[in-house]
């Protein structure tokens, strides 16, 4: 395959006397008592230089790396490497919407991001690549690599919320058996086994429901976003103005749910090589799977709640370790 494909990553380090300051002009304190300014939200493993080593070792076919901040820089952080190219926020946001400490609103601009290639991958900073992974993982024939299944969502967080906020807007522009029927074997792919079934299921029913969402490092076109802006562009920009996170949000999840929507991905079980660990309760799980290199792609979610948080976060580093002790040329 030679699609150029480029990753772009977001980071932000809560330590940063500068971002202190904006933030608490705008926020207050860190209140982990609050979702959207809880310190889990903010703060930083530490394993940044292990993200780099591991798109180096395992994912060297990447064009470009853009890594988004608010102008932060960790300090070992090689500046000069010909693959790295630093986005500030105010490189593609419109500056009435800055400062901003929300993941989701500096996710709705992307492909404003200077020199973004069509094909991306978006990574958060909590993704990680542990074993080698090729170009065809997310994108084949030119399209990215996804799976179409549906859901159950019973929870009433913040989350779902959002999620909701995203179908209002799926379903105010496509039809839901029209979709299906159109890219039946898509939809219907023996590839998903189980995951699928509420496809089946769910089938007389007119409306769409929230897809599966492994929450993980996700391909995009940059055209999906191009498209997205055109047609729901005042929902998009009420939403922009959301500083920190709210249930009137919506979220990366609207993007991927129309390409999937349009037909523009490829089928492809995610779940067969991506593992989320909510280190609050699998933080030992988390742990083997790295220093195994179990998955392609695993997900560390952090919680403020997490027990025991240093000793957890020294272990992983120590899997870490394990499995990419070099430094990588995105180190000085």
């Amino acid at each position: 395959m030679d699609t150029e494909v480029d990753i772009v990553v977001t980071w932000v380090d809560m330590n940063d006397p500068a971002w202190k300051i904006e933030f608490t002009k705008y926020a207050g304190k860190i209140n982990n008592s609050k979702n959207e300014v809880s310190e889990a939200r903010f703060r930083d493993y530490g394993f940044l230089k292990y993200w780099f080593r591991g798109v180096e070792k395992f994912a060297p076919w990447v064009r470009k790396i853009h890594f988004v901040t608010c102008g932060q820089k960790p300090e070992w952080l090689n500046l000069s490497n010909p693959k790295l190219y630093p986005v500030n926020h105010k490189d593609y946001i419109p500056e009435q919407f800055l400062p901003c400490f929300n993941s989701n609103v500096l996710e709705y601009y992307l492909h404003k991001i200077p020199g973004l290639s069509e094909h991306f991958v978006y990574f958060n900073d909590d993704f990680f690549i542990t074993n080698t992974v090729g170009q065809e993982r997310f994108f084949k024939n030119g399209l990215p690599c996804d799976i179409a299944a549906f859901r159950f969502n019973s929870d009433m967080s913040q989350w779902s919320q959002m999620l909701k906020n995203n179908l209002r807007i799926i379903n105010k522009h496509f039809d839901k058996k029209e979709v299906m029927t159109k890219f039946a074997d898509k939809w219907y792919n023996k590839d998903y086994g189980k995951k699928g079934y509420l496809n089946y299921l769910f089938k007389p029913c007119k409306k769409f429901m929230l897809l599966r969402t492994h929450h993980n490092a996700q391909p995009f076109l940059k055209s999906t976003f191009e498209e997205l802006w055109i047609t729901a562009k005042d929902e998009l920009t009420e939403a922009s103005a959301h500083r920190f996170r709210s249930s009137k949000d919506l979220t990366p999840e609207l993007f991927r749910t129309w390409q999937v929507c349009k037909g523009n991905f490829e089928p492809y079980n995610t779940y067969n090589d991506t593992k989320m660990f909510p280190l609050i309760l699998k933080s030992r799980q988390a742990v083997t799977a790295v220093r195994n290199q179990t998955y392609k792609l695993v997900c560390l979610n952090d919680n403020v709640y997490i027990r025991n948080y240093e000793r957890v976060m020294g272990n992983i580093k120590d899997a870490f370790e394990s499995i990419l002790p070099e430094k990588s040329s995105f180190e000085v």
